[in-house]
């Protein structure tokens, strides 16, 4: 931090200052320039010469919004060529770069989510369901009516954020490890580390669901090698920060999503929490028309085979909403269309499914969906009000106008 002092008490608060402080400076000062633009282009150009100090003022900041030392240290650094296609990595799994594992990670999640949907919107218990259980789908409609399409519901529901870690997971690798970016990567590595973990949920449950044993040490390793192969080398290109009100709408946007993203994850430990103590909430207990009790007298195992799959379903909302918040936080770069594209897609995959299965067994109850409506109406405000600034293309970046042309003086030609 360098302070500058000035006034006729400049020299007594600079030795109050200078145990506390990187530098204090008593007027003028010529290496010392103060950046009065939030554009990170302006403030990379003043720091090629190394004499030069940069300094930028709290309202620099505040205008610019969050991550601003970042961009400026990305616009100063040298990029390579275009990044290679993303099909172009060729069938040698040796020569894969780390960008490749994490799309693969993600295309595996899809596929497992996808998979699960289809086992809820099927047969609903799988035979090591029913083995655990010792019912089948009628058995359970005898003990409750409502039982098989509430535990469909929890699962579709599953499925769903499944598929939405999946977007995420290869969006982040395909759109931001693959040019480089150092904070794709960060959140790609935070968002795995919330998630995997929450297998061990059994350890409080009882219930080991073989399924997700198995996704789980498949993709796993997958996931370590795109992170600990060698990050690919910057190859990011950056637009300038384009209009101000197209700016500003974007970083109202921003600040939308990063709420978002941290809703949904004090849901997902909420989820969580219930599915490991309590297992229903007041609103599952009136769509089923009973109590907790009964269903615990009914079946000594149901409650804890209800409890795995609502405790994992609040493990993989906290690792959504870990990748939505700092996407949102890190990501935003004007033209970084696949940023709009990966929430977008995740958006409608999370959200989509939730609703539909809760309006197809009329599980409707307001209070119980309030947070999901809200999510959803956040969500879409905020990638309406930043798609003109992702989404934005090279060729339509605003060009400065050009000189004004001077009249020609009589009898003289305007070279």
């Amino acid at each position: 931090m360098v302070v500058r002092a000035a006034g006729a008490d400049g020299p007594a608060v600079a030795r109050a200052l200078a145990p506390h402080v990187d530098a204090v400076t008593l007027g003028p000062e010529p290496g010392l320039l103060y950046v009065t633009s939030p554009s990170p282009a302006e403030a990379a150009a003043a720091l090629a010469d190394p004499a030069r100090v940069v300094v930028a003022p709290p309202e620099v900041l505040v205008r610019s919004g969050p991550g601003w030392f970042a961009r400026v240290t990305e616009a100063a650094t040298p990029t390579g060529p275009p990044p290679p296609a993303v099909l172009g990595v060729g069938r040698d799994p040796r020569r894969w770069p780390a960008w490749w594992w994490g799309v693969l990670t993600g295309v595996g999640m899809v596929v497992a989510g996808l998979g699960a949907a289809a086992i809820a919107l099927g047969p609903v218990l799988l035979w090591y369901d029913r083995a655990y259980l010792g019912l089948d789908t009628g058995q359970l409609a005898a003990v409750n009516a409502h039982l098989t399409h509430f535990l469909r519901h929890d699962r579709i529901t599953m499925a769903g954020t499944m598929v939405t870690i999946g977007v995420l997971f290869a969006g982040l690798a395909a759109g931001g490890m693959r040019r480089g970016w150092p904070w794709a990567r960060e959140v790609y590595l935070l968002t795995g580390w919330v998630g995997f973990p929450t297998l061990f949920y059994f350890l409080g449950l009882g219930f080991v669901e073989p399924l997700h044993t198995a996704v789980t040490v498949v993709l796993f390793p997958v996931f370590v090698a795109a992170t600990r192969r060698r990050p690919a080398r910057p190859r990011w290109t950056l637009l300038p920060e384009g209009p101000e009100r197209e700016r500003h709408r974007a970083l109202l946007g921003q600040l939308l999503l990063v709420l978002v993203g941290f809703g949904l994850f004090i849901g997902g430990v909420a989820v969580s929490a219930v599915g490991l103590t309590g297992v229903f909430v007041d609103s599952d207990l009136e769509f089923l028309g009973t109590d907790r009790a009964t269903l615990d007298a009914a079946h000594p195992r149901l409650l804890a085979f209800v409890a795995h799959d609502r405790a994992g379903f609040g493990g993989a909302l906290m690792a959504a909403a870990t990748a939505v918040t700092l996407l949102a936080a890190w990501g935003w770069r004007r033209g970084e269309s696949w940023v709009w594209w990966t929430l977008a897609l995740a958006a409608v995959s999370g959200f989509l499914p939730a609703l539909l299965v809760h309006g197809a067994i009329h599980y409707t109850d307001f209070w119980h969906l309030a947070p999901v409506y809200a999510a959803v109406a956040g969500t879409a405000v905020a990638l309406a009000l930043a798609r003109p600034y992702l989404c934005t293309r090279p060729e339509r970046a605003p060009q400065p106008p050009p000189a004004p042309r001077r009249k020609a003086a009589a009898g003289h030609r305007v070279p």
